[in-house]
């Protein structure tokens, strides 16, 4: 999707992630529904919370929760209660009344920044009184509080991870820069799948991914048996640095798709890509081994470079064969964390260039809880009986 500079249409793309759905909006919308309802009892009794002015119009009481149903899932809120007077926050009302312009404001927040103006805009929709420079300023923190608590909570054991990497157009000091989204992505031992981090950086590749690997190993990342990932630049040589012991299986499909650049002649990519297959779809480690020697020797004359490649490069798809046989089809690719950056992807592409780093680490952070979410209700993803 080409830039697009002019208002209306920027509106049109808003209508349409309004259609599609915004990961992540359930949280933020209650976030800011929370936040707008305090400002306005508040407002009721002219006094912010434990302020001390003769002006005061009554006590605040706590807060009772409710679950609201939306659109963008069920919200759970708490309504501020007032002492010896009726108050029910209008925001309540007006906030599931507005949904739909509500979803729009903050799906323009996410992609544009958190503007002092765009939260203003979101809040007062929803209290329905104008908010002050301080309580917009605690609305934005709070939404980053949010999303960053997230990306830095405590994790634990995991029996397999998945890495990737994939790109997003950001603005830095003036120029428009490639930001590595690196993500990763956990199985329990129960078999269930988890979104373990996510991190956004315009930096030298290896640097990256070692403070990633090693900011997920803070966080209380252990007991894990293998990676599987691609083979992106710096990413092996972290992982040993940071977790030596761990071994790596590369992604069977895409080493697939590498050996083709190394093919020829056109007429011989069908016959490599069928060679290829019959060495992962191998029975065993031993069979593997044969096979991938045996396709090596079929190409040494008619295609030096490919079978140099395959000698030096398949071997990196065999270590799934050390595992247990029904896990083989699950963690032979990165199949899993593909869909989930087509996901993002998905989401990404209306901003076409994002304002900052922070913007865009908002907005995937916000697609990746929503993933994570949703997994937790799902079925098993491996089954771990027996294994």
């Amino acid at each position: 999707m080409t830039c697009q500079t002019n208002s209306n249409l920027f509106s049109e793309v808003i209508e349409l992630i309004s259609g599609e759905g915004i990961s992540g909006m359930g949280k933020v919308f209650e976030l800011l529904l929370n936040e707008a309802m305090l400002i306005e009892r508040n407002k009721h009794l002219q006094a912010e919370t434990y302020e001390r002015t003769p002006l005061r119009q009554g006590y605040a009481n706590g807060f009772k929760d409710k679950t609201i149903n939306s659109r963008v899932g069920k919200i759970k809120v708490q309504v501020p209660q007032v002492r010896d007077c009726d108050f029910y926050p209008s925001a309540l009302e007006r906030g599931v009344r507005s949904e739909k312009a509500l979803k729009l404001a903050i799906a323009e927040m996410y992609v544009n920044g958190l503007s002092t103006r765009k939260v203003s805009a979101v809040v007062e929709e929803l209290c329905g009184c104008e908010v002050s420079s301080a309580e917009v300023s605690r609305c934005s923190k709070l939404l980053d509080e949010e999303l960053e608590s997230w990306r830095n909570r405590p994790i634990g054991s995991y029996r397999y991870v998945y890495l990737d990497a994939r790109y997003e157009k950001v603005r830095q000091n003036g120029s428009v820069l490639s930001a590595a989204v690196l993500v990763a992505l956990g199985v329990t031992h129960e078999g269930k799948r988890e979104v373990l981090g996510v991190s956004i950086k315009v930096s030298e590749q290896e640097a990256h991914w070692r403070s990633f690997l090693q900011s997920l190993q803070a966080r209380g990342l252990h007991g894990v048996e293998l990676f599987i990932s691609d083979a992106h630049t710096g990413l092996k040589a972290a992982s040993r640095a940071v977790f030596p012991s761990i071994p790596w299986q590369r992604c069977q499909f895409h080493l697939q798709q590498n050996a083709q650049s190394y093919v020829p002649k056109k007429a011989m990519k069908t016959d490599v890509a069928f060679d290829i297959r019959s060495v992962f779809n191998a029975p065993n480690l031993d069979e593997a081994k044969r096979m991938q020697d045996l396709i090596v020797r079929k190409y040494t004359e008619i295609a030096p470079n490919l079978a140099k490649w395959m000698d030096e490069n398949l071997s990196e798809g065999f270590t799934v064969f050390n595992f247990p046989r029904d896990h083989w089809r699950r963690l032979r690719t990165n199949n899993v964390l593909e869909r989930v950056n087509r996901e993002i992807a998905r989401r990404t592409k209306i901003a076409c260039i994002f304002a900052n780093e922070a913007s865009c680490e908002r907005l995937v952070t916000a697609v990746l809880v929503e993933i994570s979410d949703e997994w937790q209700t799902s079925s098993v993803y491996l089954s771990m009986d027996k294994n």
